[in-house]
């Protein structure tokens, strides 16, 4: 039970980001200072766009200006990954506070069951 119930307040905290600690801490119940300690512990967030495979040769031929296709096409969804999983999917938006920064917008939360897998 208590795993699971971490597991619900970890995808609720994946899902809504920008809920502020005590949003947070008055959904756990009562002796969550352990679920606390876990919350703090900082990860490696990484949204990836895509990948490509070339030869060392042609590595060494890049410059600046050069264009490397990757295996994502525009417009299909970037997989978001925590610690090197895949933990969700989105779509690429630009920060509307700041236009030259880009951000990701989550379109599907990946299964805690397929995250394992």
């Amino acid at each position: 039970m208590a795993v699971s119930k971490f597991m619900s307040d970890a995808a609720d905290v994946v899902q809504d980001p920008l809920d502020d600690d005590a949003e947070v801490a008055a959904e756990r119940p009562q002796g969550g200072r352990n679920v606390d300690t876990i919350l703090k512990i900082p990860v490696i967030v990484q949204v990836v766009l895509g990948q490509a495979s070339m030869p060392v040769s042609n590595l060494l031929k890049l410059g600046r200006g050069a264009i490397v296709p990757l295996d994502h096409r525009v417009g299909e969804p970037v997989d978001v990954m925590v610690n090197g999983r895949v933990i969700a999917r989105g779509e690429i938006v630009v920060v509307e506070e700041d236009s030259s920064r880009f951000g990701v917008s989550l379109t599907e939360i990946v299964s805690p069951s397929a995250v394992a897998a």
